[in-house]
């Protein structure tokens, strides 16, 4: 068995069993649409509050660099259970899905060692779970009544794996729960894609708000440790499932939708007051967990285990570029089509390159809800809310307005290329431009050979899947006329 970097006491049994001492409790915290930058300790800006985030960091390791497999629930955490690229998984690379029995996860490996293993709230899903994982959920035991719970539950002596989900900060919002709170407006740092306005700003402290009602679920969860006396043994690991649910951020590949926050603390076993700027991808964690309690990691999984960074590589250890990619986030284009959007992207410190497969839909889909594949699906790609509603009912008011709509809602090209140098925002695309003709080329050329090599279905050759062809098991936004007998808005 291979060492874990120093860290564990390896013991063997008469019988050429494994046996980890002192191994350790892994916690694993995750919020649902929390994206980056979005906690306090990236200082983005004064409003937003997250002192248990902050002290995750501060204790251990901030990540700059955290990205999901896909900007979309179910796939996503797909992706971190198997520790799998999300498009490996067949129709499990889908919103509303399900999860392939023949698949692994890492709660039932650890389970399967010896560890005491649960979960609270939002884990795998949305979706629809059959055979074995009917009786036995992907992510463990639901423990109705929270960690409290689990932990009473514990039998003495046993290492815990426990999933702390949340449906925070998910829409909808409470209206004006942010500025009610107290949050200054003026003071809300807006991505550069939104038009500035009392409208998106109130949205957005709304999500503030909700954030740090995750972010006191995660402060509970550490008290319990510390008063248990496990904290300092304890594997935590606070982040979020992919960006907010705004427009151009959730189900998109840009920053906005595919970076999340990361924090992750280890008490001794891990350097306090790190800051790492490698990239991760949450598929990394899975085999994080295992390494560290001394479990063989499947070969299935293509995540990459941090702990070399962790206990002294650093940056050094991590990846150098990140992939990460969307099928069908809701079936969204003009009937009967039911596809989505499909796109896979390459990250690096100095470019993002996108390939969007089918450009001629509708990016985060159509508006002519009266014609959608889903009755009534407007935008569908999109959660309804106050910015979507603003961008979309302003669209003509100007041309900084007219812009924020193209960029949320229009058809994309084949290629996108941002100069994260010159565009940190993401917003020029470059593709077209001579002067990056040989960047173009050489990150296409990459991005091919990767997910050839990862097992893609869309570049491997005898792998073809149609994941549009996978049932949708889930409802969409719908067109605010839809159902009162109104003509649609103009």
């Amino acid at each position: 068995m291979k060492k874990t970097v120093g860290i564990l006491a390896i013991v063997l049994c008469a019988a050429g069993s494994v046996l980890a001492v002192d191994r350790p409790n892994i916690l694993f915290c995750i919020a649902d649409d929390w994206g980056w930058p979005h906690a306090g300790a990236y200082k983005n800006d004064e409003v937003i509050r997250t002192p248990a985030f902050d002290r995750v960091a501060g204790e251990g390791v901030l990540f700059h660099h955290a990205y999901i497999s896909s900007p979309s629930c179910t796939p996503s955490r797909n992706a971190i259970l198997t520790g799998q690229w999300h498009w490996r998984l067949g129709p499990g690379a889908n919103l509303h899905s399900t999860l392939r029995e023949d698949l692994e996860v890492y709660p039932h490996l650890l389970r399967d060692a010896g560890y005491h293993v649960g979960s609270w709230r939002k884990s795998w899903g949305p979706g629809r779970l059959t055979g074995k994982w009917k009786a036995n959920p992907p992510a463990g035991k639901v423990y109705r009544k929270g960690f409290a719970q689990f932990l009473a539950n514990r039998p003495e002596g046993k290492p815990f794996c426990f999933w702390l989900g949340a449906s925070d900060p998910h829409r909808g919002y409470k209206l004006h729960s942010g500025r009610d709170s107290g949050m200054a407006l003026s003071k809300i740092k807006l991505f550069a894609h939104f038009p500035d306005s009392e409208a998106v700003r109130g949205d957005v402290a709304d999500y503030y708000y909700e954030v740090q009602r995750f972010d006191s679920d995660v402060a509970r969860a550490l008290a319990l440790l510390e008063q248990k006396g496990d904290l300092d043994n304890t594997i935590v690991v606070v982040t979020g499932d992919h960006g907010m649910p705004f427009p151009r951020c959730k189900s998109n590949v840009y920053d906005s939708g595919s970076r999340v926050p990361m924090a992750l603390r280890w008490g001794a076993k891990v350097k306090r007051g790190q800051v790492f700027n490698g990239f991760v991808s949450t598929t990394d964690l899975a085999p994080t967990f295992l390494e560290a309690a001394g479990v063989k990691v499947p070969k299935a999984m293509t995540g990459r285990s941090l702990l070399p960074a962790l206990v002294g590589g650093g940056d050094s250890a991590l990846r150098s570029h990140i992939l990460f990619g969307k099928e069908r986030h809701v079936p969204s284009q003009e009937a009967p089509n039911m596809g989505g959007y499909p796109t896979r992207a390459i990250r690096t410190r100095d470019f993002l390159y996108i390939r969007n497969y089918e450009p001629d839909r509708w990016s985060n889909g159509t508006p002519n809800w009266k014609n959608a594949a889903l009755p009534g699906a407007w935008f569908a790609d999109t959660d309804n809310g106050p910015t979507k509603t603003y961008i979309i009912d302003h669209k003509n008011r100007d041309e900084a307005h007219r812009h924020a709509y193209e960029l949320c809602f229009g058809k994309r090209p084949a290629e996108e290329l941002y100069d994260l140098h010159k565009d940190p925002a993401q917003l020029i695309n470059v593709a077209a431009d001579k002067a990056y003709n040989t960047t173009l080329a050489s990150l296409a050329e990459q991005l091919t050979a990767e997910l050839t090599a990862s097992g893609d279905p869309r570049h491997s050759t005898g792998k073809e899947f149609d994941f549009d062809a996978v049932p949708y098991l889930g409802g969409a936004p719908k067109h605010p006329d839809f159902g009162r007998g109104k003509p649609a808005k103009k």
